[in-house]
């Protein structure tokens, strides 16, 4: 299980990533990234919930709060995504970056804090 959780929140690094950077360097949010999010966000979750199984439960730990966090912070972001982009408001396609770049550096911590936890053991 352990192999599938690595994958598969490595997974949601390279769907987010790539989401969120492309959108950054296209200067507007497209469909397609509105799709990476959701993936990066279902990849995320999975693995998270896999690995809390085999620590069986959450830390409260600098880890577990931003994983938390990241988790809800990236359901806000791409619900809010579909809303933009439904909704046609060009300023705001334009300008969903910002939020978006926002939203990768905070899952970054946990990302990174969940490897090197790991690393040490």
């Amino acid at each position: 299980m352990l192999i599938f959780s690595i994958v598969s929140i490595t997974l949601a690094l390279l769907f987010y990533t790539v989401a969120v950077w492309s959108e950054k360097f296209a200067g507007e949010l497209k469909k397609w990234h509105l799709g990476l999010f959701w993936i990066g966000l279902c990849f995320d979750t999975l693995g998270t919930i896999m690995m809390e199984k085999m620590s069986k439960g959450i830390k409260l730990n600098l880890h577990g709060i931003t994983g938390a966090l990241a988790i809800l912070l990236m359901l806000f972001h791409a619900v809010w995504a579909t809303i933009v982009l439904l909704r046609k408001n060009k300023e705001s396609i334009m300008n969903f970056h910002k939020f978006s770049l926002f939203v990768w550096f905070i899952w970054l911590i946990p990302y990174l804090t969940g490897m090197m936890l790991n690393i040490v053991k």
